[in-house]
């Protein structure tokens, strides 16, 4: 049981975590109709450099030779670089000029993007583990804040969140759906 930097050989199992945290905005950053072709466009996405899904902003953790869960992160003041290769396909496959999506993140944090543990891993604390390895990368980069964004009908999350430290600091919307922006310091 480890936790690692993310490989291109993981790009499918972390495409499949991707849309397991982000459902519905999946789609929309995708421009795909079915989980298939959404997931499918995320790995793509993980395969390239440079952009909000790029393997190198993953940390994976592994139970015996599987990846179980993830955990996707970068910094606020980079997410518009990152976010922008997304914009541009978004603009090739849809055919229009432009593209707004979301802001998500926040130019003076470090952003946790996704977080996800496959359901047959669920409930043997992964989850943790993954935010406290983003929390100590964080830490060793320098950054002095850690943020999330949790949807706000998901309560046990919210309250995981809450019981190790993060807090609410504002609602924001997230393609069309309200969402707690929680934050720690580190």
């Amino acid at each position: 049981m480890t936790i690692r930097r993310a490989t291109e050989q993981d790009a499918q199992v972390l495409a499949e975590l991707v849309q397991l945290a982000i459902r519905d905005i999946g789609y929309q950053l995708t421009g795909e109709r079915t989980e298939a072709e959404v997931i499918a466009q995320l790995e793509r996405f993980c395969m390239e450099e440079g952009n909000r899904f790029s393997k190198e902003l993953y940390l994976v953790k592994e139970d015996g030779h599987h990846i179980a869960g993830m955990i996707l992160c970068y910094h606020g003041r980079d997410a518009e670089r990152l976010y922008h290769p997304i914009i541009e396909h978004l603009v090739r496959v849809q055919g229009v000029r432009e593209v707004r999506i979301d802001q998500e993140a926040d130019e003076d944090e470090y952003y946790i993007d996704a977080l996800a543990v496959l359901p047959g891993y669920q409930g043997r604390g992964y989850g943790r583990q993954l935010l406290r390895a983003a929390e100590q990368h964080a830490a060793e980069q320098g950054h002095h804040k850690i943020a999330l964004n949790v949807d706000q009908d998901n309560e046990k999350a919210l309250k995981l969140y809450q019981h190790i430290g993060y807090q609410a600091e504002k609602a924001i919307t997230i393609n069309g759906r309200p969402y707690w922006h929680m934050s720690k310091v580190l």
